[in-house]
């Protein structure tokens, strides 16, 4: 990985270009992947609604990822349904869409564009591969290292620089060059692009419904007599267009393509009421549990993820509604009239027998999460650049500028790991346990003492944002 630290004060360029793992903070600087220098960008030109929208999609994560055991309602669905958590990954990928359309507004060199989207598409790739991959055991585990036979090829950075590379490469290669200056030019200009969105749509549906799952094995650590084992255990299928744990398409082509041991290894159906007594949390597995409970499954698979791309082809639109329409109020009406029939369409999708399911990333499920993207992207916008109130944002809006630091230490727990690592005779005596222990004891419920142990946390990091946007400091890729 290449990571550059701008130390330039007058610079202030934002933590990502066209490679933001979430959007663009200016709507004004020029296009990341020309050939041509960037010049200095004014922080009075800067969209400040972009960076809390990316802030605010960061501060989730942290809040779902380490409140989310002590608070089940906010944590993952098990399977069907959406929650809290289920919504931070498209804001991800949305965010995405967003700052490729702004990047891109200018080029004059596509071949020059598509080779630096390649290049940081493979570095963001490899950042995923680092922090997901298996290398860093997190929180509660003062090791590191990871077997090679058994890395996790794919996870959140993964899905978003696939997200990233599709929705790149159709704003260099599937738009038109003509001038936008009526409704009808704007659909003339992109239309064949999102032609291609809908070609994915299709691909999607038509493995997720078409593919036939026969039965199949996976292996499994059991006791006998000379102790722990390996052990092969059957699944059962024979089903086609399945949307169950067990037997869908997405687990199928990725058991195919990347191999069981490469998958996630504790899926969310783990916490479904066939695999838990503590359902919706993790617990010991109930009398008679299916074979399938201890099962791996990746939940940013490949077949999924072409779906999930779709979100960004979503936020790409909000970003051209952006860079063709000037009018403030114009744009929040244009944003409106997008984001509700989107809303409208998960519900309807769902009524018609599509539920509901962030692990494959159901169409009904892509709908309703980036029609929510648009909606809290309009609000915030409203709020933030329409009306100027900006204060009350502004720990938002820092950590959106320095959002990928924020996310490798905090989201992915390099930081809180690292301070367990320093401890008082036994390991459990850290000052990062000590501390949420002592809220749980203060407030006598491990659920709120847990919350306020993680909204400090948020505050924090957002303290720490404001620092090194303080001092010119913005780490990218």
């Amino acid at each position: 990985m290449s990571t550059l630290i701008d130390l330039a004060e007058e610079q202030r360029a934002p933590l990502l270009n066209d490679d933001d793992i979430v959007p663009s903070s200016s709507s004004d600087s020029p296009d990341a992947s020309s050939p041509s220098p960037s010049p200095t960008i004014d922080p009075s030109q800067r969209l400040a609604s972009l960076d809390v929208f990316r802030g605010l999609t960061v501060a989730l994560m942290i809040l779902v990822d380490d409140a989310g055991g002590a608070i089940p309602s906010i944590n993952h669905s098990p399977w069907f349904g959406v929650t809290l958590a289920d919504f931070v990954m498209p804001f991800f990928l949305f965010g995405v869409g967003v700052s490729v359309s702004l990047a891109f507004k200018k080029m004059s060199n596509k071949r020059i564009a598509t080779k630096k989207v390649i290049l940081r598409t493979i570095k963001l790739f490899f950042l995923g591969l680092i922090l997901q991959g298996g290398y860093f055991h997190g929180r509660n585990h003062l090791t590191y290292g990871v077997d090679v036979g058994k890395i996790r090829w794919l996870g959140v950075l993964q899905r978003i620089s696939i997200g990233y590379l599709l929705a790149a490469m159709s704003e260099i290669w599937l738009v038109n060059n003509n001038t936008v200056d009526s409704p009808a030019a704007f659909v003339r200009k992109y239309y064949i692009q999102w032609m291609f969105a809908i070609l994915l749509c299709s691909a999607y549906m038509c493995l997720l419904y078409g593919l036939y799952v026969p039965n199949w094995e996976y292996e499994t650590l059991g006791m006998n007599l000379s102790g722990y084992a390996s052990e092969s255990q059957i699944v059962h299928c024979g089903a086609r267009g399945s949307l169950e744990p067990p037997c869908n398409a997405v687990g199928l082509i990725d058991r195919i393509i990347l191999g069981e041991h490469h998958l996630y290894q504790h899926p969310v159906y783990r916490r479904t009421k066939e695999c838990s007594v503590n359902s919706p949390d993790y617990g010991p597995l109930p009398p008679n549990a299916p074979g399938w409970c201890l099962a791996p499954f990746d939940p940013e698979g490949i077949l999924s993820s072409l779906m999930a791309a779709i979100t960004c082809f979503v936020g790409l639109h909000f970003g051209h509604i952006l860079v063709h329409f000037k009018g403030q109020m114009q744009r929040v009406f244009l944003w409106s009239m997008l984001l509700f029939p989107l809303l409208i369409a998960g519900y309807v999708f769902e009524l018609l027998g599509i539920p509901f399911c962030k692990p494959l990333y159901t169409l009904s499920y892509m709908c309703i999460t980036a029609g929510a993207s648009g909606l809290f992207l309009t609000i915030i916008y409203y709020i933030v650049d329409v009306q100027c109130f900006r204060k009350p944002t502004r720990l938002l809006e820092w950590m959106g500028m320095n959002a990928l630091i924020i996310y490798a230490v905090a989201a992915c727990d390099l930081f809180p790991a690292a301070l367990q690592g320093f401890y008082w005779r036994s390991p459990e005596n850290n000052l990062v346990d000590g501390t949420e222990m002592l809220f749980q004891a203060m407030l006598h419920s491990r659920k709120w003492g847990t919350l306020v142990f993680v909204l400090l946390e948020i505050l924090f990091w957002g303290l720490v944002a404001g620092f090194l946007h303080m001092k010119g400091i913005y780490i990218k890729l």
